[in-house]
Formats: C-alpha cells, structure tokens, sequence
C-alpha cells in the first residue's frame, strides 16, 4: 500500500525563556493511504508538535515531511484538522461553518452544487437536522459532529484529529467514534489521531505510535492493531487479542512514567 505521509528525521526545536528547547528528537514514520495513527503518549511528549508540523501549522526544524510525495510547507486543503475545541464560528450556523471550508475549496463549482456538498457531509455525521442551529444550540457532541463535517468537506486526503473526543461525555464520545470509524470505512480517508484514551487508540487504529516523554521526544513503540474490521466495542469486550494489545499499550505507559 503506498505511503501518504511521509516523515523524515523530523526534529523540532522551540527558542524559550529557559534556553533552547528540543519538543521532538528525529522522529521517522511513514503512513499507509487510508490507515489510521493514532499517537499516544504522556503529556509533554510531542504528540501536537508532531500533528500541527503534519498539518503545515509549524515548520521543522530539520528533516523533512512529505504528503503524497510532496513537502510539506504550510497548510492545505489535503490535510484537515479537526481539535478538541471545535474551532467553529459563534455567529454562524452549522451549515454556515461548513460552508467556510467548502466555499474556500471549491470555488469553480455553482452554489446549488456546494449547497448540495455541505448538506451531504452534515448528512454524513448525523447532523442535518440542526443545519440552521448556531453553535450556542448545540451540545458538545453536535459541534464536534460539524468541526468533523467541516473537515470532511474539504475533500481532505488525510484528517488530523487532536483528542477530538476527550471533552465528550462516555456516550457521546462512543456515539462519535462509530460514526468516525464508518466514515473512514466508507471514504478510506487516512487519519491521524491523538489520543489519551488507551480503549480509543486499539478501537480506532490500525497502528498504534507510543512516544518515548519528553524532552528530546522520539517514537518509542510502534503497535500494530490487527483487529478485523468493521470494529465493535460490544465484541471486543470478549476478544482476549483485545485485551492483550491494550496491556502492551499501558506496559509501554507505565515503563515511561516510572522512567
């Protein structure tokens, strides 16, 4: 399967009041068309400095990362990010937030047929039915559910999620993860993940990057989760493969926090 990202020897360096400090120390990873990463990790380890450098948010200090074989240099249309805080417009609806991305990207098409555009990706979360809502009427769980539509609607190649679900209550979240989990099915979008939730990371991924605690942060373990697909979190509870990638995982955590 061919790579879509590609990182090379990514090292980042921040200038702070303290001196120079070294957030990530030559970090290599190649990612696979349609698989989904998620990086875990202590706080402090990297795992943002390593997303907002994917999504062209920063730039690295040496080595180089590559999207579809070509450099990354700033943001673009083929990488979205979806954060913890839903990012959207108070003062615009639903259909407005998305319309922000859709309007940016495809401007060559007629209004109906981005009209139509926005309303199948709000469709696609489960969210049309609040198209007209502003985000003070809706719950945490419905903003996120449009932060995702307005990120899918970019058409992106790779979706970037930065804990996208760790302010949601355990329902909501669950509810998101499935709906996250057939999106990916059915668009085959490569997705990149952070999460703190160990039950997240095995559920949703295909791999799984645990970083070694900053300073100096590097890729420590990398865990390949190899559950059939489609997932369900009721089937697993029973699957004893389950259960044993997550030890790996918290081993991996507990060796880091008692380092």
């Amino acid at each position: 399967m061919p790579h879509i990202l590609d990182i090379q020897q990514v090292s980042q360096r921040f200038h702070t009041a303290q001196g120079e400090f070294l957030a990530l120390d030559k970090v290599s990873l190649a990612i696979a068309a349609g698989e989904t990463v998620s990086l875990i990790g202590h706080s402090g380890c990297g795992k943002s400095t390593l997303l907002n450098l994917i999504a062209g948010l920063t730039l690295p200090t040496q080595g180089v990362l590559l999207c579809d074989n070509r450099e990354i240099a700033g943001p673009g249309p083929e990488r979205a990010v979806v954060f913890q805080n839903h990012s959207l417009l108070p003062w615009l609806t639903a259909r407005e937030n998305v319309a922000l991305a859709v309007d940016r990207v495809f401007r060559e098409q007629s209004r109906a047929e981005r009209r139509d555009w926005i309303d199948h990706n709000l469709q696609l979360v489960q969210m049309n039915h609040a198209a007209e809502k502003r985000p003070d009427e809706l719950s945490g769980g419905m903003k996120q559910r449009v932060g995702i539509a307005r990120a899918l609607a970019m058409k992106p190649r790779v979706l970037l999620m930065d804990e996208p679900f760790g302010a949601l209550d355990a329902l909501t979240r669950a509810h998101l993860q499935d709906a996250v989990m057939a999106i990916q099915q059915k668009l085959n979008t490569t997705i990149v993940m952070i999460t703190h939730d160990v039950d997240e990371a095995v559920l949703l991924s295909d791999r799984v990057v645990m970083m070694t605690n900053g300073p100096a942060a590097r890729i420590g373990e990398i865990l390949t989760v190899d559950l059939p697909r489609p997932r369900s979190r009721v089937a697993l509870a029973d699957d004893p493969h389950y259960h044993q990638l997550r030890q790996q995982i918290l081993r991996f955590l507990y060796e880091k926090q008692a380092a």
